[in-house]
């Protein structure tokens, strides 16, 4: 295999690509990038077994066809550390030459046959979700899964598909993101009778693949496993196995109290609030009463911290305890001037956030 590559737009793909190598120690070819390049194209492959992307690669001009493998962190700080604008790429199951006007590296390789197969198309049953959508979709869920495993299955997010309407969820126990967005169903695909948790990995790995806002992907999700397909990747992942939680359970049929919140403003003062807690005291106390919202914060070795701004609430007054990372994660995946409203019942139950209508935030309350 023979390339001539424009250098920062192959180091781009490659980036992409290089999210889905293996990390752990699995077999030492999953550590590498498979390239094949036939015709004018050229396609770039990374598989850690559990996930996997195929990636048609922008910028190479295809000297000599043929399958290689490539030193994914090697070659990615080549391509970093070079300046030159085009290099040369020449690989056979031996070596990788990576030539530019005044530089070569040579780099050993391995048998392209031993890299295991990612799939190269989704299926005929799936639903269709615009690229921009999903990708705030995915923004306002992932932030919120659990990171380790507990006796229900909770890292990642799940997918719930149906007719014209697609909804992720992700929870870690102490809170809950909900999100529904319009999807476009081809060929009867849905997610009835099954359970789709997403690795929060792969998610991660598909929102970095979404880059034009207009394109259509393609979601397929089989009974152990899901395909995303976009006009130049595609991405794979097996399901997180498990039960997940009921979550439609802990959501709020109704809320006495509703206040109106400024993102910018309610972000700066969390942040302020926060600074004075420790380990032992990981809460600020949000007190809402008439035209004010107060937030403070006491760690034992730490110090106090008062912070004050204005609010439109002119019930009566509510104290509630909460995570301050829990709710600046919110306010920071939203936009300044984004629309949000607290719903509470009291001080001792859930709080939902809610920005526009298709968008639910539920945060646990600390003692």
């Amino acid at each position: 295999m023979k390339l001539d590559c424009e250098r920062e737009a192959l180091l781009q793909d490659c980036q992409l690509v290089a999210a889905a190598v293996a990390s752990k120690d699995v077999k030492p070819i999953l550590r590498h990038i498979k390239a094949v390049a036939q015709g004018d194209r050229c396609t770039l492959m990374a598989t850690d077994l559990e996930q996997g992307i195929r990636l048609e690669v922008r910028s190479p001009k295809v000297l000599k066809p043929g399958d290689a493998i490539l030193p994914a962190s090697r070659l990615l700080s080549i391509l970093r550390e070079s300046t030159d604008d085009r290099l040369t790429i020449e690989a056979d199951a031996e070596r990788v030459m990576v030539t530019g006007h005044s530089t070569e590296f040579e780099m050993a390789s391995e048998d392209p046959s031993a890299f295991p197969d990612v799939p190269d198309q989704a299926d005929k049953k799936y639903h269709e979700i615009t690229a921009g959508v999903l990708r705030t979709m995915i923004r306002k869920t992932v932030f919120a899964a659990a990171k380790e495993s507990t006796r229900y299955a909770m890292t990642g997010v799940l997918w719930e598909l149906e007719g014209s309407t697609a909804k992720l969820v992700a929870t870690d126990s102490k809170r809950l993101a909900v999100i529904t967005g319009e999807a476009h169903e081809v060929g009867g695909h849905d997610t009835k009778g099954g359970q789709h948790l997403v690795p929060s990995k792969a998610m991660s790995l598909l929102e970095r693949n979404l880059v034009d806002d207009s394109e259509l992907v393609k979601v397929s999700l089989r009974q152990n496993e899901a395909l995303f397909q976009t006009a130049r990747a595609l991405v794979y992942t097996r399901l997180v196995e498990g039960r997940y939680p009921p979550y439609k359970d802990i959501l709020p049929k109704k809320s006495a109290v509703k206040i109106p919140l400024a993102v910018g403003p309610m972000l700066s003062a969390v942040r302020q609030a926060a600074i004075m807690t420790d380990d032992e005291s990981k809460r600020v106390m949000f007190q809402f009463a008439a035209g004010k919202l107060t937030l403070q914060a006491q760690g034992a070795a730490t110090g106090r911290s008062k912070v004050e701004i204005p609010i439109e609430y002119d019930g009566a007054k509510i104290d509630i305890n909460f995570d301050p990372v829990y709710v600046i994660d919110l306010l920071k995946i939203l936009e300044v001037d984004d629309p949000l409203t607290l719903e509470m019942t009291d001080g001792t139950r859930p709080a939902l956030f809610r920005n526009g209508p298709n968008y639910q935030y539920l945060v646990m309350p600390l003692s």
